[in-house]
């Protein structure tokens, strides 16, 4: 029996099984490419996503921060702390006891709210001398 170099592996029967269909070989190539093109292509999509998830926390952060120093000092207080969390102060409102802010950070804003009335100095958050203060004023040597 002759056997051709063409032939595919012996069968269970003891025959020869047919080779593939011509032309299929070296298909995981084009495969492979493809499958790391389309991981490139999902990391590329998830960059901006990402940061525009880490710029929506600093925002409500640096929102949050804003609004306590201005509720406690003020204005420039919550401009400053806006600042030092790397967001632009956009809105800043006092209604009664309250402070609304609002900040932005890259193309994300945040509001934020805080109750609290504006520091005076020397005076604390109840209204009353701060005790350092108090020995000073009502004490006497005896």
């Amino acid at each position: 029996m002759v056997r051709s170099m063409h032939a595919g592996p012996v069968s269970d029967a003891g025959r020869w099984a047919p080779r593939g269909v011509a032309g299929d070989a070296g298909q995981v190539v084009p495969l492979a490419a493809a499958l790391m093109v389309l991981v490139v292509v999902a990391l590329v999509a998830l960059v901006p996503a990402a940061e525009a998830l880490a710029d929506r926390a600093r925002a409500s952060s640096a929102a949050d921060a804003a609004a306590l120093a201005g509720a406690a000092e003020g204005e420039d207080a919550a401009r400053r702390l806006a600042v030092a969390n790397g967001a632009e102060l956009v809105s800043f409102r006092r209604e009664a006891d309250e402070v609304v802010v609002r900040v932005r950070v890259g193309a994300v804003e945040a509001e934020a709210r805080a109750r609290g009335r504006r520091a005076v100095p020397g005076v604390d958050f109840a209204g009353s001398l701060p005790s350092r203060h108090r020995g000073r004023q009502g004490s006497s040597v005896a």
